[in-house]
Formats: structure tokens, C-alpha cells, sequence
């Protein structure tokens, strides 16, 4: 077991900040998890593709890079397939295998960034689409003890960008397989405006999945920063859901507030749209700023540092709630 010491952790976060771990080891199988390691050291955070994460300058424990890979069919019908999937995996190149194979449910989650074992904690969602709707069951461990567990879509909670991962289980455990159940019939799902947008244009009536998961490339690409040109975590902020009487009182004094119907009696509106509203799009302040094209994503121009992102976005929260009264609530997890 080789544990790295006083490792810079800046290509694993997809910020770019130069941030450096007291200790560094690389998980490439669950079996070589030691319970000893909470002992050893003052902290332990998990970390999968440092794509949803501002990490601290100086993370003074231990960091552990889940790296545990694989694809194993676990059952197969006519209708569909029960794929577990290492924790480690790439997301969006796993989505790009699945329609390979003709597994379909997961095309409007293309070029999400990050890994399978986050996916679930956050539960990922896209043009339409959350990971809830294929998700069977996801395994791992306790980190207390090692003790493995396994728990059903049901009890994983799951709600907007929520899971019992990020709240009762949060930091006690760490997730090395997902199982996903897809079908084996194509059912194209293009509500979302932007993805009939390009299929018109490019004069599509009968989109195959790969066409609907190039299209939604194709809207992410050009409205997302490349973390590899410009570093950033996507969307920094949830899309707040609101009670409809609430809203309406909104929309009296913007006719023109963009929203979308929700749960029952609320609406969901873009945070972007209330960020750029509040004359944050574009905006730059020091190493930081919120990008030009999509004001939902927070930005680091240089060297940037944890503080100053966590400080723009509590500025950027204090001027959303000023003029609509509207807390917007982090996406990123800001350690």
C-alpha cells in the first residue's frame, strides 16, 4: 500500500486550484480500504472525479481517489440489462459504451462530468433526465469498519440533486459499484426545448439514441467552459423550486421569469437566469468570475483559491436574495 505524502491535488479537481493533500492514496480496489485510516488521520474525504468539489488550499488528512474500474453484466432479458459498474468509471464514457451496446435510458446524460460512484450522491440529472430512473441499487462500504452494504433505488432517498449520501450517510461511507438496470428499447425523450432545437436544425424527425446524445454535446459544448481551458464545476448552483404563490408574485414584477412546473403546487426557475438578472453574468472579481455564456457557472481565470470562489458565491447569493428573494443553494460541495 502506497500512501503518497504532501500531494498536489490540482489535475484532480476540475477548478484547477492548486490545492495539496496531507497524504494521497489511489483506491483501486474496495477490499484495500483500512478502517485504520480514521485513526491515522485527522480527516478522510472521498474523491471521485473532483468535478463537483472546491477543495480546501490544504486538506491536512488523507484523500482517497477512487479508482476501482469494471463493467459486469449481473442479468440480461429481451427487454432489458442489469449492468454493476465500478465506482471509478468515467461517466460520460460509460454513457458513450452503453449505446454501444444498445443500452438505452442514459443519452441525455452525456458529457456529464465526473465518476459513477458520484453519480448516485448527487443524482445526477440533465435535458430531461435524472440517474433515479435507472438506477437498481449502489454498493460499498462503511467507513467505520469496512462493513459492506448495498441499498435499493427506494432507500437511496433520492430528490433534486439529493440523496441519503448527501445527508444521513454523509462522510460515513464510500460507494465502489453502482448497478443500473437499461432497456433495450429506445424511447427518445427531447421535451427539453433546446434538444428539439438542434435536431430541427440538423433536420432530424427520427432521432436515434446517438443522436440525441450528440445533441446534447453539442448544447453542453457551447454552453459550458471546458475545465481543461477554463476551470469550473458546471452548474455551481441548484435551480431553486419555489411554492406557485410565491412565484406568481414574482412574475408580476417580471413577466418575463422563465420557469418550469415541479412537484406539486411549486415551480422550478433557472438560477441562471436570476444570477444573470442580478448582473452577475459576465462578471469578473479578481482570479473569479461567472462565465460570459452561462451565468450559472462560476469560473477560475487563474489561480484562484477556495476562499475567493466560496467568496463570489456567497456574494452572488447575497444579490439573487436581495432582488427576488430566493436563497439559491450550492450544487458544488465546498470542502
Amino acid at each position: 500500500m502506497h500512501i503518497q505524502k504532501d500531494t498536489s491535488l490540482k489535475e484532480y479537481n476540475t477548478f484547477g486550484i492548486s490545492a495539496k493533500a496531507k497524504a494521497f492514496f489511489k483506491l483501486e480496489k474496495v477490499e484495500e480500504y483500512d478502517p485504520g485510516f480514521l485513526q491515522d488521520y485527522d480527516d478522510l474525504f472521498i474523491l471521485g472525479g473532483g468535478s463537483n468539489i472546491v477543495l480546501p488550499d490544504n486538506f491536512e488528512g488523507l484523500v482517497l481517489k477512487v479508482e476501482i474500474l469494471g463493467k459486469k453484466v449481473l442479468s440480461e432479458t429481451e427487454e432489458d440489462v442489469l449492468i454493476e459498474v465500478g465506482a471509478g468509471e468515467n461517466w460520460h464514457q460509460f454513457v458513450l459504451w452503453t449505446l454501444e451496446q444498445g443500452y438505452f435510458g442514459l443519452e441525455n446524460l452525456s458529457l456529464i462530468p465526473g465518476t459513477l460512484g458520484a453519480a448516485p450522491i448527487q443524482n445526477i440529472g440533465a435535458y430531461g433526465v435524472e440517474l433515479s430512473e435507472c438506477l437498481e441499487s449502489v454498493k460499498g462500504i462503511f467507513l467505520v469498519d469496512g462493513t459492506p452494504f448495498s441499498i435499493s433505488k427506494e432507500e437511496c432517498q433520492f430528490g433534486y440533486r439529493d440523496s441519503i449520501f448527501k445527508n444521513a450517510w454523509k462522510g460515513r461511507m464510500l460507494i465502489s459499484h453502482v448497478c443500473l438496470r437499461l432497456s433495450k428499447t429506445f424511447v427518445p425523450k427531447t421535451n427539453y426545448g433546446a434538444i428539439k432545437d438542434v435536431l430541427q436544425t440538423k433536420e432530424i424527425d427520427d432521432p436515434s439514441a446517438s443522436d440525441i446524445s450528440k445533441a446534447v454535446i453539442s448544447i453542453r459544448q457551447s454552453k459550458l467552459p471546458d475545465p481543461k481551458e477554463l476551470g469550473n464545476a458546471g452548474s455551481f448552483f441548484k435551480n431553486p423550486i419555489i411554492p406557485e404563490e410565491v412565484f406568481k408574485g414574482l412574475q408580476e414584477k417580471y413577466p418575463e421569469i422563465p420557469y418550469y412546473p415541479d412537484k406539486k403546487d411549486h415551480v422550478k426557475i433557472p438560477a441562471g437566469w436570476l444570477i444573470e438578472r442580478s448582473g452577475w453574468k459576465g462578471k469578473k472579481t479578481g482570479q473569479v468570475g461567472m462565465h460570459e455564456k452561462q451565468a450559472l457557472v462560476l469560473v477560475n481565470y487563474g489561480e484562484a483559491t477556495s476562499k475567493e470562489i466560496a467568496a463570489l458565491s456567497e456574494k452572488v447569493q447575497q444579490s439573487v436574495f436581495d432582488q427576488f428573494g430566493i436563497t439559491l443553494v450550492r450544487e458544488v460541495t465546498i470542502l
